[in-house]
């Protein structure tokens, strides 16, 4: 199964799939060519889905074909492009920056892993590209994609491995 991202306004998508469209948040830059690390710029490209994480502390074990893991308070993902371990998942404390998934706020009680750059990985050419929870006024992301969580739940129970998500400019 195929859901596509299109843009919707400034920082603003649809999420269509499944025979229903959601409103969507997205990067600072809006949909286009990513040029670097940081730029707020949401990919456009075809990515698989790869797995599921989820704060197990706020919410129950969510329905979803794909893998899932709970996320500890020790969780992070590396952002740091001279580092080995760019876009990857590590345990924080961590030597290189990186982003803490375990927050305050809700954005990662849910989030869906995109496989963008990481099939290699070219260090600098950007990470973590999620499906998170969005803020309540939809305000922009850092390049993710945005969505109302009880919109991301029925997201996530209806992914496979094997699905994609098409983001179109």
């Amino acid at each position: 199964m195929e859901f596509v991202v299109r843009p919707n306004g400034a920082h603003q998508a649809v999420l269509e799939g499944h025979g229903t469209t959601r409103r969507a948040a997205v990067g600072t830059g809006g949909i286009g060519t990513k040029r670097a690390e940081g730029d707020g710029i949401t990919p456009v490209g075809l990515f698989p889905v790869r797995r599921v994480l989820y704060r197990a502390d706020r919410m129950v074990l969510p329905a979803t074909r794909l893998a899932i893991a709970a996320v500890a308070p020790d969780d992070g993902w590396c952002d740091d492009p001279r580092d080995p371990a760019y876009n990857q998942p590590v345990k924080l404390p961590y030597r290189g920056t990186s982003e803490q998934l375990w927050r305050e706020d809700h954005l990662y009680d849910l989030v869906v892993i995109v496989g963008f750059n990481d099939a290699p990985v070219v260090p600098g050419a950007g990470s973590a590209i999620f499906l998170h929870v969005a803020r309540p006024d939809f305000g922009p992301t850092q390049g993710c994609i945005a969505l109302a969580l009880n919109d991301l739940l029925d997201v996530v129970a209806l992914l496979q491995l094997g699905d994609t998500i098409s983001i179109r400019a």
